[in-house]
Protein backbone atom coordinates (compact mmCIF):
# COMPACT_ATOMS: atom_id res chain seq x y z
CA UNK A 1 0.00 0.00 0.00
CA UNK A 2 1.40 3.48 -1.07
CA UNK A 3 2.26 5.66 1.88
CA UNK A 4 -0.87 8.72 1.91
CA UNK A 5 0.66 12.07 2.08
CA UNK A 6 -0.42 14.52 4.72
CA UNK A 7 -0.04 18.22 3.57
CA UNK A 8 0.90 20.38 6.87
CA UNK A 9 -0.18 24.40 6.38
CA UNK A 10 1.64 25.01 9.71
CA UNK A 11 5.18 25.83 9.64
CA UNK A 12 7.41 26.77 13.03
CA UNK A 13 8.18 30.31 12.08
CA UNK A 14 4.36 30.98 10.82
CA UNK A 15 1.40 32.12 12.45
CA UNK A 16 -1.70 29.28 12.20
CA UNK A 17 -5.59 30.52 11.06
CA UNK A 18 -6.35 33.06 13.35
CA UNK A 19 -9.96 34.06 13.64
CA UNK A 20 -11.62 37.34 15.50
CA UNK A 21 -13.95 36.55 18.24
CA UNK A 22 -16.68 38.79 16.83
CA UNK A 23 -20.08 37.74 16.53
CA UNK A 24 -19.13 33.92 17.56
CA UNK A 25 -22.02 31.49 18.60
CA UNK A 26 -20.97 30.82 22.10
CA UNK A 27 -19.29 27.77 23.22
CA UNK A 28 -21.17 25.16 25.55
CA UNK A 29 -20.43 25.23 28.98
CA UNK A 30 -20.56 21.86 29.33
CA UNK A 31 -16.22 21.71 29.89
CA UNK A 32 -14.74 17.90 29.18
CA UNK A 33 -11.79 18.76 31.13
CA UNK A 34 -9.82 21.94 33.45
CA UNK A 35 -6.29 21.85 33.56
CA UNK A 36 -3.84 24.52 35.27
CA UNK A 37 -0.11 23.64 36.72
CA UNK A 38 0.70 23.56 40.11
CA UNK A 39 3.18 25.91 40.12
CA UNK A 40 2.21 29.89 40.40
CA UNK A 41 4.95 30.82 37.55
CA UNK A 42 2.50 29.54 35.22
CA UNK A 43 -0.92 31.89 35.48
CA UNK A 44 -2.93 29.98 32.69
CA UNK A 45 -5.24 27.59 32.62
CA UNK A 46 -7.30 25.75 29.61
CA UNK A 47 -11.12 24.20 28.92
CA UNK A 48 -11.77 21.42 26.30
CA UNK A 49 -14.88 21.48 25.18
CA UNK A 50 -16.14 19.02 22.49
CA UNK A 51 -13.75 19.54 19.72
CA UNK A 52 -10.35 20.81 21.04
CA UNK A 53 -9.63 23.72 23.42
CA UNK A 54 -12.15 26.25 24.44
CA UNK A 55 -11.52 28.84 27.03
CA UNK A 56 -7.98 29.28 28.13
CA UNK A 57 -7.80 31.99 31.28
CA UNK A 58 -4.84 34.44 31.19
CA UNK A 59 -3.51 36.04 33.52
CA UNK A 60 -6.33 34.97 35.88
CA UNK A 61 -9.37 33.01 36.89
CA UNK A 62 -11.83 35.86 36.23
CA UNK A 63 -10.30 36.67 32.54
CA UNK A 64 -10.33 34.16 29.81
CA UNK A 65 -8.12 35.11 27.26
CA UNK A 66 -8.73 33.23 24.53
CA UNK A 67 -11.76 31.17 22.74
CA UNK A 68 -10.98 28.50 21.30
CA UNK A 69 -8.04 26.71 19.73
CA UNK A 70 -8.77 23.78 17.42
CA UNK A 71 -6.99 21.04 15.04
CA UNK A 72 -8.14 21.70 11.74
CA UNK A 73 -8.22 18.70 9.36
CA UNK A 74 -9.26 19.79 5.73
CA UNK A 75 -10.77 22.90 7.25
CA UNK A 76 -13.18 21.16 9.75
CA UNK A 77 -12.66 20.46 13.69
CA UNK A 78 -13.53 16.08 14.35
CA UNK A 79 -15.66 15.32 17.29
CA UNK A 80 -13.31 14.73 20.66
CA UNK A 81 -13.59 12.24 23.13
CA UNK A 82 -11.92 13.09 26.53
CA UNK A 83 -10.92 11.12 29.33
CA UNK A 84 -8.04 12.10 31.65
CA UNK A 85 -4.43 10.68 30.54
CA UNK A 86 -3.28 10.55 33.74
CA UNK A 87 -5.39 9.77 37.25
CA UNK A 88 -3.23 11.72 39.48
CA UNK A 89 -2.85 14.90 37.47
CA UNK A 90 -4.95 17.27 35.10
CA UNK A 91 -3.42 16.27 31.97
CA UNK A 92 -6.24 15.26 29.19
CA UNK A 93 -6.27 12.91 26.26
CA UNK A 94 -8.43 13.95 23.06
CA UNK A 95 -9.05 11.47 20.63
CA UNK A 96 -10.69 12.72 17.56
CA UNK A 97 -12.22 11.30 14.41
CA UNK A 98 -13.48 12.55 11.43
CA UNK A 99 -13.46 11.47 7.77
CA UNK A 100 -10.47 8.99 6.93
CA UNK A 101 -8.62 10.44 9.90
CA UNK A 102 -8.21 10.19 13.29
CA UNK A 103 -6.18 12.13 16.41
CA UNK A 104 -5.15 12.27 19.07
CA UNK A 105 -4.18 15.18 21.62
CA UNK A 106 -2.64 15.28 24.92
CA UNK A 107 -2.82 18.77 27.06
CA UNK A 108 -1.02 20.38 29.59
CA UNK A 109 0.52 24.00 30.81
CA UNK A 110 4.21 24.29 31.06
CA UNK A 111 4.79 25.12 34.97
CA UNK A 112 7.40 27.37 34.10
CA UNK A 113 5.22 29.82 32.04
CA UNK A 114 1.98 31.36 30.24
CA UNK A 115 1.60 28.63 27.69
CA UNK A 116 -0.29 25.52 27.11
CA UNK A 117 1.08 22.73 25.03
CA UNK A 118 -1.22 19.80 23.17
CA UNK A 119 1.39 17.01 21.75
CA UNK A 120 -0.56 15.75 18.63
CA UNK A 121 -0.70 12.66 16.54
CA UNK A 122 -2.88 12.36 13.33
CA UNK A 123 -2.66 9.16 11.30
CA UNK A 124 -4.94 9.36 8.31
CA UNK A 125 -5.97 7.42 5.34
CA UNK A 126 -6.14 9.30 2.84
CA UNK A 127 -4.43 13.15 1.72
CA UNK A 128 -5.39 15.90 4.27
CA UNK A 129 -4.36 19.15 5.23
CA UNK A 130 -3.54 20.33 8.95
CA UNK A 131 -4.62 23.43 10.36
CA UNK A 132 -4.85 25.07 13.52
CA UNK A 133 -7.35 27.51 14.22
CA UNK A 134 -7.03 30.01 17.27
CA UNK A 135 -9.89 32.57 18.47
CA UNK A 136 -8.71 35.00 20.89
CA UNK A 137 -10.63 37.20 23.31
CA UNK A 138 -8.42 40.18 22.65
CA UNK A 139 -5.70 39.39 20.14
CA UNK A 140 -3.21 39.03 23.44
CA UNK A 141 -1.74 35.10 22.32
CA UNK A 142 0.48 33.70 20.51
CA UNK A 143 0.69 30.22 18.56
CA UNK A 144 3.43 28.41 17.44
CA UNK A 145 3.69 24.75 16.26
CA UNK A 146 6.40 21.63 16.00
CA UNK A 147 3.83 19.90 13.36
CA UNK A 148 6.05 18.42 10.54
CA UNK A 149 5.16 19.57 6.50
CA UNK A 150 7.12 16.23 5.43
CA UNK A 151 4.65 13.61 3.41
CA UNK A 152 3.87 10.97 6.13
CA UNK A 153 1.11 8.22 6.91
CA UNK A 154 1.42 9.17 10.51
CA UNK A 155 2.11 12.96 11.95
CA UNK A 156 3.35 14.23 15.25
CA UNK A 157 4.11 17.51 16.39
CA UNK A 158 3.13 20.08 19.46
CA UNK A 159 1.41 23.15 19.28
CA UNK A 160 1.72 26.03 22.54
CA UNK A 161 -0.48 28.67 23.04
CA UNK A 162 1.83 31.25 24.94
CA UNK A 163 0.87 34.55 26.36
CA UNK A 164 3.93 36.83 26.38
CA UNK A 165 6.68 37.32 23.93
CA UNK A 166 8.06 34.35 22.91
CA UNK A 167 6.57 32.61 25.81
CA UNK A 168 4.81 29.86 23.23
CA UNK A 169 8.45 29.25 21.29
CA UNK A 170 10.25 28.76 24.82
CA UNK A 171 7.64 26.54 25.47
CA UNK A 172 8.30 24.57 22.68
CA UNK A 173 11.50 24.76 22.89
CA UNK A 174 11.93 22.66 26.19
CA UNK A 175 9.57 20.13 24.81
CA UNK A 176 6.58 18.26 25.45
CA UNK A 177 7.31 15.30 27.13
CA UNK A 178 9.66 17.51 30.05
CA UNK A 179 6.98 19.75 30.32
CA UNK A 180 4.17 17.39 30.91
CA UNK A 181 6.46 15.24 33.18
CA UNK A 182 7.37 18.48 35.59
CA UNK A 183 3.21 19.25 35.04
CA UNK A 184 2.41 15.90 36.22
CA UNK A 185 4.55 15.42 39.34
CA UNK A 186 3.39 19.03 41.04
CA UNK A 187 0.23 17.37 41.36
CA UNK A 188 1.48 14.33 42.24
CA UNK A 189 3.25 16.02 44.66
CA UNK A 190 0.36 17.33 45.80
CA UNK A 191 -2.04 14.16 46.23
CA UNK A 192 0.81 12.43 47.85
CA UNK A 193 0.16 14.88 50.87
CA UNK A 194 -3.78 14.16 51.11
CA UNK A 195 -5.75 11.25 52.30
CA UNK A 196 -8.21 9.71 50.55
CA UNK A 197 -11.81 8.30 51.78
CA UNK A 198 -12.51 4.64 51.96
CA UNK A 199 -16.25 6.02 50.82
CA UNK A 200 -15.14 7.31 47.65
CA UNK A 201 -14.46 6.47 43.80
CA UNK A 202 -10.46 6.66 43.85
CA UNK A 203 -10.65 8.38 40.35
CA UNK A 204 -13.78 10.68 40.91
CA UNK A 205 -12.24 11.53 44.24
CA UNK A 206 -8.81 12.59 43.07
CA UNK A 207 -9.83 14.61 40.00
CA UNK A 208 -12.48 16.26 42.62
CA UNK A 209 -9.65 17.33 44.43
CA UNK A 210 -7.88 18.67 41.65
CA UNK A 211 -10.32 21.03 40.14
CA UNK A 212 -11.27 22.21 43.61
CA UNK A 213 -7.45 23.37 43.84
CA UNK A 214 -7.13 24.55 40.03
CA UNK A 215 -9.64 27.15 40.60
CA UNK A 216 -7.78 28.91 43.34
CA UNK A 217 -6.52 31.69 41.63
CA UNK A 218 -2.32 32.24 41.42
CA UNK A 219 -2.22 35.77 41.87
CA UNK A 220 -4.72 36.20 44.40
CA UNK A 221 -4.52 33.68 47.12
CA UNK A 222 -8.17 32.63 48.28
CA UNK A 223 -9.95 33.20 45.30
CA UNK A 224 -11.78 30.35 44.21
CA UNK A 225 -14.27 30.94 41.06
CA UNK A 226 -17.67 28.75 40.89
CA UNK A 227 -16.70 27.33 37.27
CA UNK A 228 -14.62 28.10 34.20
CA UNK A 229 -17.47 28.20 32.14
CA UNK A 230 -20.11 30.59 30.62
CA UNK A 231 -23.73 29.10 30.11
CA UNK A 232 -26.00 30.16 27.98
CA UNK A 233 -26.43 33.96 27.95
CA UNK A 234 -23.86 33.97 30.33
CA UNK A 235 -21.54 33.62 27.00
CA UNK A 236 -22.57 36.24 25.04
CA UNK A 237 -24.44 38.63 26.25
CA UNK A 238 -22.33 41.63 26.79
CA UNK A 239 -24.68 43.80 29.14
CA UNK A 240 -25.77 40.67 31.56
CA UNK A 241 -22.48 39.21 31.33
CA UNK A 242 -19.73 42.09 30.46
CA UNK A 243 -15.95 40.09 29.31
CA UNK A 244 -18.17 36.52 30.39
CA UNK A 245 -18.49 36.90 33.55
CA UNK A 246 -20.47 35.49 35.91
CA UNK A 247 -19.26 32.37 36.90
CA UNK A 248 -15.67 32.86 36.42
CA UNK A 249 -16.27 35.10 39.71
CA UNK A 250 -15.69 34.11 43.52
CA UNK A 251 -19.19 33.48 45.58
CA UNK A 252 -18.78 33.56 49.31
CA UNK A 253 -20.84 30.61 49.37
CA UNK A 254 -19.43 28.70 46.87
CA UNK A 255 -16.17 29.32 48.61
CA UNK A 256 -17.34 28.36 52.01
CA UNK A 257 -18.40 25.09 50.54
CA UNK A 258 -15.13 23.90 48.80
CA UNK A 259 -13.45 25.36 51.63
CA UNK A 260 -15.04 22.66 54.15
CA UNK A 261 -15.03 20.18 51.13
CA UNK A 262 -11.03 20.74 51.22
CA UNK A 263 -10.76 20.94 55.19
CA UNK A 264 -12.36 17.35 55.15
CA UNK A 265 -9.64 16.39 52.01
CA UNK A 266 -6.35 17.87 54.36
CA UNK A 267 -6.11 20.81 52.64
CA UNK A 268 -6.27 23.09 55.71
CA UNK A 269 -4.36 25.54 53.97
CA UNK A 270 -6.81 26.34 51.20
CA UNK A 271 -9.74 26.91 53.49
CA UNK A 272 -7.08 29.41 55.76
CA UNK A 273 -6.57 31.75 52.15
CA UNK A 274 -10.11 31.58 51.33
CA UNK A 275 -11.40 32.82 55.33
CA UNK A 276 -8.30 35.82 54.53
CA UNK A 277 -9.85 36.43 51.28
CA UNK A 278 -13.31 37.13 52.29
CA UNK A 279 -12.26 39.41 54.99
CA UNK A 280 -9.59 41.29 53.69
CA UNK A 281 -10.71 41.28 49.97
CA UNK A 282 -14.36 41.15 49.75
CA UNK A 283 -15.92 42.16 53.04
CA UNK A 284 -17.03 45.34 53.20
CA UNK A 285 -16.52 48.33 54.90
CA UNK A 286 -20.14 48.28 56.52
CA UNK A 287 -19.21 44.67 57.13
CA UNK A 288 -21.43 42.85 54.43
CA UNK A 289 -20.11 40.79 51.67
CA UNK A 290 -21.27 40.81 47.92
CA UNK A 291 -22.76 38.90 46.01
CA UNK A 292 -19.91 37.53 44.48
CA UNK A 293 -16.26 39.70 43.21
CA UNK A 294 -14.01 39.24 40.68
CA UNK A 295 -10.61 37.66 41.35
CA UNK A 296 -8.96 40.50 42.74
CA UNK A 297 -12.29 41.22 45.19
CA UNK A 298 -13.67 43.99 43.12
CA UNK A 299 -17.54 43.16 43.42
CA UNK A 300 -19.79 42.44 40.60
CA UNK A 301 -23.23 41.59 41.11
CA UNK A 302 -23.81 43.46 44.15
CA UNK A 303 -27.06 42.26 45.99
CA UNK A 304 -27.18 41.48 49.54
CA UNK A 305 -27.38 37.89 50.44
CA UNK A 306 -27.12 37.46 54.28
CA UNK A 307 -25.90 33.57 54.31
CA UNK A 308 -22.81 35.04 52.58
CA UNK A 309 -22.29 37.84 55.75
CA UNK A 310 -22.52 34.81 57.64
CA UNK A 311 -20.19 32.09 55.87
CA UNK A 312 -17.05 33.61 57.14
CA UNK A 313 -18.14 33.27 60.70
CA UNK A 314 -18.85 29.34 59.84
CA UNK A 315 -15.36 29.14 58.44
CA UNK A 316 -13.43 30.54 60.79
CA UNK A 317 -14.89 28.74 63.44
CA UNK A 318 -13.89 25.62 61.34
CA UNK A 319 -10.40 26.53 61.54
CA UNK A 320 -10.54 28.30 64.97
CA UNK A 321 -9.44 31.62 63.97
CA UNK A 322 -9.31 33.85 67.07
CA UNK A 323 -6.60 36.04 66.30
CA UNK A 324 -7.46 39.76 66.79
CA UNK A 325 -7.30 41.08 63.37
CA UNK A 326 -10.31 38.17 62.32
CA UNK A 327 -12.38 38.46 65.19
CA UNK A 328 -12.50 42.20 64.25
CA UNK A 329 -14.03 41.61 60.91
CA UNK A 330 -16.27 38.98 61.75
CA UNK A 331 -17.09 40.91 64.13
CA UNK A 332 -18.38 43.18 61.72
CA UNK A 333 -19.51 40.93 59.50
CA UNK A 334 -21.85 39.67 62.88
CA UNK A 335 -23.27 43.12 63.57
CA UNK A 336 -24.01 43.57 60.27
CA UNK A 337 -26.11 40.94 59.87
CA UNK A 338 -27.46 42.20 63.47
CA UNK A 339 -28.66 45.49 62.14
CA UNK A 340 -29.91 44.79 58.71
CA UNK A 341 -33.23 46.01 58.30
CA UNK A 342 -36.14 42.97 59.51
CA UNK A 343 -33.17 40.62 59.74
CA UNK A 344 -33.18 37.47 59.04
CA UNK A 345 -34.93 38.57 56.27
CA UNK A 346 -32.46 38.41 53.40
CA UNK A 347 -32.42 40.84 49.74
CA UNK A 348 -31.62 37.53 48.31
CA UNK A 349 -31.34 33.71 49.55
CA UNK A 350 -29.35 30.98 48.14
CA UNK A 351 -30.93 30.84 45.18
CA UNK A 352 -30.22 34.67 44.30
CA UNK A 353 -33.08 35.61 42.55
CA UNK A 354 -35.90 36.30 45.26
CA UNK A 355 -36.00 38.02 48.37
CA UNK A 356 -37.71 37.26 51.80
CA UNK A 357 -37.38 34.69 54.77
CA UNK A 358 -35.42 31.94 53.44
CA UNK A 359 -35.23 28.77 55.98
CA UNK A 360 -31.45 28.20 54.37
CA UNK A 361 -30.24 31.64 54.84
CA UNK A 362 -32.15 31.71 58.47
CA UNK A 363 -30.18 28.43 59.01
CA UNK A 364 -26.68 29.77 57.95
CA UNK A 365 -27.29 33.24 59.67
CA UNK A 366 -28.43 31.67 63.22
CA UNK A 367 -25.10 29.15 63.12
CA UNK A 368 -22.88 32.08 61.70
CA UNK A 369 -23.93 33.86 65.35
CA UNK A 370 -23.63 30.91 67.80
CA UNK A 371 -20.06 29.98 65.98
CA UNK A 372 -18.82 33.44 66.51
CA UNK A 373 -20.58 33.82 69.77
CA UNK A 374 -18.52 30.99 70.73
CA UNK A 375 -15.34 31.96 69.46
CA UNK A 376 -15.84 35.33 71.13
CA UNK A 377 -16.26 33.24 74.64
CA UNK A 378 -13.21 31.31 74.16
CA UNK A 379 -11.26 34.98 73.79
CA UNK A 380 -13.10 35.87 77.18
CA UNK A 381 -15.47 38.02 75.35
CA UNK A 382 -19.36 38.59 76.29
CA UNK A 383 -21.29 36.86 73.69
CA UNK A 384 -24.55 37.65 75.00
CA UNK A 385 -26.36 39.79 72.15
CA UNK A 386 -25.37 37.57 69.39
CA UNK A 387 -26.74 34.19 70.72
CA UNK A 388 -30.26 36.30 71.89
CA UNK A 389 -30.44 37.29 68.15
CA UNK A 390 -29.72 33.99 66.99
CA UNK A 391 -32.07 31.85 69.36
CA UNK A 392 -34.49 34.20 68.73
CA UNK A 393 -34.26 33.43 65.37
CA UNK A 394 -34.15 29.80 65.74
CA UNK A 395 -37.19 29.72 67.61
CA UNK A 396 -39.29 32.10 64.53
CA UNK A 397 -38.07 30.11 61.39
CA UNK A 398 -40.87 27.90 61.50
CA UNK A 399 -43.34 30.57 61.80
CA UNK A 400 -41.74 32.27 59.38
CA UNK A 401 -41.46 29.86 56.86
CA UNK A 402 -43.48 26.81 57.23
CA UNK A 403 -47.28 26.83 56.32
CA UNK A 404 -50.05 24.83 57.72
CA UNK A 405 -52.28 25.91 54.81
CA UNK A 406 -50.25 25.09 51.70
CA UNK A 407 -51.86 22.86 48.95
CA UNK A 408 -49.51 19.88 49.68
CA UNK A 409 -49.29 17.33 52.22
CA UNK A 410 -48.33 16.62 55.14
CA UNK A 411 -48.43 19.99 56.95
CA UNK A 412 -46.99 22.09 58.29
CA UNK A 413 -43.86 22.03 55.80
CA UNK A 414 -41.09 24.37 54.83
CA UNK A 415 -41.58 27.02 51.44
CA UNK A 416 -38.87 27.88 49.97
CA UNK A 417 -39.41 31.61 50.91
CA UNK A 418 -41.81 34.00 52.17
CA UNK A 419 -42.48 37.84 50.88
CA UNK A 420 -43.84 38.58 54.25
CA UNK A 421 -42.67 36.13 57.15
CA UNK A 422 -46.38 34.97 57.02
CA UNK A 423 -46.27 31.39 55.52
CA UNK A 424 -50.53 30.54 55.81
CA UNK A 425 -51.08 33.62 53.84
CA UNK A 426 -51.49 33.04 50.27
CA UNK A 427 -49.06 35.82 48.76
CA UNK A 428 -47.93 35.76 45.13
CA UNK A 429 -44.81 36.43 43.78
CA UNK A 430 -43.36 35.66 40.40
CA UNK A 431 -40.05 33.37 40.07
CA UNK A 432 -38.24 34.74 37.39
CA UNK A 433 -36.06 33.09 34.97
CA UNK A 434 -39.12 33.14 32.38
CA UNK A 435 -41.54 32.26 34.60
CA UNK A 436 -45.08 33.34 33.09
CA UNK A 437 -47.13 33.91 36.16
CA UNK A 438 -47.33 35.07 39.67
CA UNK A 439 -47.48 31.43 42.40
CA UNK A 440 -48.64 31.36 45.67
CA UNK A 441 -45.92 31.41 48.17
CA UNK A 442 -47.20 28.59 49.60
CA UNK A 443 -47.12 26.00 46.28
CA UNK A 444 -43.13 26.88 46.00
CA UNK A 445 -40.58 24.10 48.10
CA UNK A 446 -36.56 24.00 48.01
CA UNK A 447 -34.58 21.10 49.47
CA UNK A 448 -32.65 24.06 50.57
CA UNK A 449 -34.47 24.20 54.04
CA UNK A 450 -32.23 20.94 54.75
CA UNK A 451 -29.62 23.65 55.91
CA UNK A 452 -31.53 23.54 59.37
CA UNK A 453 -30.42 20.29 59.53
CA UNK A 454 -26.94 20.05 58.78
CA UNK A 455 -26.08 23.06 60.50
CA UNK A 456 -27.65 21.83 63.96
CA UNK A 457 -30.43 24.66 64.15
CA UNK A 458 -33.11 21.71 63.68
CA UNK A 459 -32.99 17.90 64.55
CA UNK A 460 -33.56 15.47 61.92
CA UNK A 461 -36.32 13.91 62.73
CA UNK A 462 -38.21 17.14 63.51
CA UNK A 463 -41.89 16.70 62.02
CA UNK A 464 -41.69 19.33 60.23
CA UNK A 465 -38.60 18.75 58.68
CA UNK A 466 -39.94 15.08 57.78
CA UNK A 467 -42.90 16.27 56.42
CA UNK A 468 -41.05 18.78 54.19
CA UNK A 469 -38.89 16.01 53.15
CA UNK A 470 -42.08 14.40 51.93
CA UNK A 471 -43.75 17.17 50.35
CA UNK A 472 -40.14 17.86 48.48
CA UNK A 473 -39.86 14.55 46.91
CA UNK A 474 -42.94 14.84 45.95
CA UNK A 475 -42.71 17.80 43.76
CA UNK A 476 -39.39 18.38 42.91
CA UNK A 477 -37.56 14.49 42.86
CA UNK A 478 -37.30 13.27 39.47
CA UNK A 479 -35.26 10.52 37.32
CA UNK A 480 -33.61 10.31 40.85
CA UNK A 481 -32.22 13.77 41.88
CA UNK A 482 -33.77 17.18 42.40
CA UNK A 483 -34.65 20.40 40.97
CA UNK A 484 -34.11 23.16 42.92
CA UNK A 485 -37.54 24.22 43.88
CA UNK A 486 -41.13 24.66 42.19
CA UNK A 487 -41.27 25.86 38.68
CA UNK A 488 -37.66 26.65 38.17
CA UNK A 489 -36.99 28.44 35.14
CA UNK A 490 -32.99 28.31 35.31
CA UNK A 491 -31.97 26.66 32.69
CA UNK A 492 -32.01 25.78 29.14
CA UNK A 493 -35.04 25.62 26.79
CA UNK A 494 -37.57 22.47 26.61
CA UNK A 495 -35.18 20.97 24.07
CA UNK A 496 -32.16 21.76 25.31
CA UNK A 497 -31.21 24.81 23.51
CA UNK A 498 -29.57 27.82 24.78
CA UNK A 499 -31.09 30.97 25.77
CA UNK A 500 -30.38 35.05 25.76
CA UNK A 501 -31.35 38.12 27.15
CA UNK A 502 -34.25 39.32 26.50
CA UNK A 503 -36.01 35.81 25.58
CA UNK A 504 -39.74 35.23 25.76
CA UNK A 505 -38.70 31.61 25.25
CA UNK A 506 -39.96 29.45 28.70
CA UNK A 507 -37.27 27.69 30.25
CA UNK A 508 -36.60 25.15 32.69
CA UNK A 509 -34.08 24.17 35.35
CA UNK A 510 -33.54 20.53 35.56
CA UNK A 511 -31.80 18.85 37.95
CA UNK A 512 -29.17 19.46 40.36
CA UNK A 513 -26.34 16.76 41.73
CA UNK A 514 -25.13 18.41 44.67
CA UNK A 515 -28.52 18.76 46.16
CA UNK A 516 -28.12 15.04 46.20
CA UNK A 517 -24.98 15.38 48.87
CA UNK A 518 -27.19 17.68 50.44
CA UNK A 519 -29.56 14.44 51.47
CA UNK A 520 -26.90 12.28 51.47
CA UNK A 521 -25.86 14.48 55.02
CA UNK A 522 -29.32 14.64 56.26
CA UNK A 523 -29.93 10.84 55.89
CA UNK A 524 -26.51 10.03 57.87
CA UNK A 525 -28.17 11.86 60.50
CA UNK A 526 -30.73 9.45 60.39
CA UNK A 527 -27.92 6.94 60.59
CA UNK A 528 -29.65 5.94 56.73
CA UNK A 529 -25.70 5.07 55.70
CA UNK A 530 -27.13 2.80 52.50
CA UNK A 531 -29.34 6.31 51.53
CA UNK A 532 -26.13 8.39 51.83
CA UNK A 533 -23.89 6.09 50.35
CA UNK A 534 -26.25 5.52 47.16
CA UNK A 535 -26.14 9.45 47.13
CA UNK A 536 -22.17 9.51 46.51
CA UNK A 537 -22.92 6.97 44.19
CA UNK A 538 -25.72 9.08 42.51
CA UNK A 539 -23.55 11.99 41.93
CA UNK A 540 -20.63 9.79 40.46
CA UNK A 541 -23.04 8.67 37.69
CA UNK A 542 -23.31 12.55 36.70
CA UNK A 543 -19.08 12.98 35.84
CA UNK A 544 -18.89 13.08 32.39
CA UNK A 545 -15.62 11.14 30.33
CA UNK A 546 -13.32 13.89 31.78
CA UNK A 547 -14.62 13.00 35.20
CA UNK A 548 -15.84 16.39 35.09
CA UNK A 549 -18.76 17.26 37.93
CA UNK A 550 -21.61 19.36 36.20
CA UNK A 551 -24.34 22.02 37.36
CA UNK A 552 -27.06 20.32 36.21
CA UNK A 553 -28.54 16.88 34.71
CA UNK A 554 -31.31 15.57 32.70
CA UNK A 555 -31.86 12.15 30.94
CA UNK A 556 -28.88 10.85 33.28
CA UNK A 557 -26.63 13.22 31.51
CA UNK A 558 -25.13 16.15 32.16
CA UNK A 559 -26.37 19.73 30.19
CA UNK A 560 -24.58 22.62 28.94
CA UNK A 561 -24.93 24.39 32.16
CA UNK A 562 -21.95 25.00 34.30
CA UNK A 563 -18.96 22.44 34.03
CA UNK A 564 -16.84 21.89 36.28
CA UNK A 565 -19.03 23.41 39.14
CA UNK A 566 -17.00 23.41 41.60
CA UNK A 567 -20.01 23.02 44.37
CA UNK A 568 -21.35 19.77 42.97
CA UNK A 569 -17.22 18.89 43.25
CA UNK A 570 -17.15 19.99 46.91
CA UNK A 571 -19.90 17.82 47.60
CA UNK A 572 -18.69 14.82 46.33
CA UNK A 573 -15.76 15.52 48.68
CA UNK A 574 -17.58 16.39 51.53
CA UNK A 575 -20.51 14.06 51.64
CA UNK A 576 -17.62 10.95 51.04
CA UNK A 577 -15.48 12.26 54.21
CA UNK A 578 -18.75 12.47 55.54
CA UNK A 579 -19.65 8.48 55.45
CA UNK A 580 -16.49 7.51 56.48
CA UNK A 581 -17.48 9.20 59.89
CA UNK A 582 -20.61 8.81 59.62
CA UNK A 583 -22.18 12.13 59.91
CA UNK A 584 -21.45 15.47 58.00
CA UNK A 585 -17.97 16.54 58.99
CA UNK A 586 -18.85 20.49 58.66
CA UNK A 587 -21.51 20.11 60.90
CA UNK A 588 -20.47 23.04 63.98
CA UNK A 589 -21.00 20.91 67.04
CA UNK A 590 -21.39 24.19 69.11
CA UNK A 591 -24.31 24.86 67.36
CA UNK A 592 -26.46 21.32 67.47
CA UNK A 593 -25.18 21.53 71.40
CA UNK A 594 -27.18 24.36 71.65
CA UNK A 595 -30.30 23.63 70.16
CA UNK A 596 -30.29 20.19 69.75
CA UNK A 597 -29.11 18.20 72.93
Amino acid sequence: MKSLALVVLLLVTMTPVVRAAVDVVPLPADKQAFGTARSKASPVWFTLGHQGLSEIFHPDLSTPATRETRLLVDGKPGQAYTEPADDRSLTFRQRLRGDGWRAEITYVTDPQRAAVLADVTVTAHRPVRLSVEHVPMKGSSEVRSTLPTQPVRQARGTFAVGFGAGVAQAALDRGFHATAKEYARGWHTYLDGLKRPKSADRRLYDMSVMVLAATEDKANPGASIASPSFPWAFGFDRELAPELGPYALVWPRDLYHVSTAMIAAGDTGFAQRSLDFMLREQQQPDGHLPQNTKVDGTPFWQSVQLDETAAPLLLAWQLDRRDKSTVDSLRRAADYLLSYPNAPFSEQERWENQSGYSPATIASVVAGLVCFADLLQRNGEDAAEYLNAADAWQRQVESWTATKTGPYEPKPYYLRLTKDGKPDAGTEYNLGDNNPADIDQRAVVDPSFLELVRLGVKRADDPTVRNTVTVVDQQLKEQGYWHRFTQDGYGETKDGGPWNVPNPVRTYGRLWPLLSGERGEYELLLNQKANAAQRLKEIAATANSGLMLPEQVWNGRGTTSATPLAWTHAQYVRLAWSLDRGAPVERPSVVADRYLS
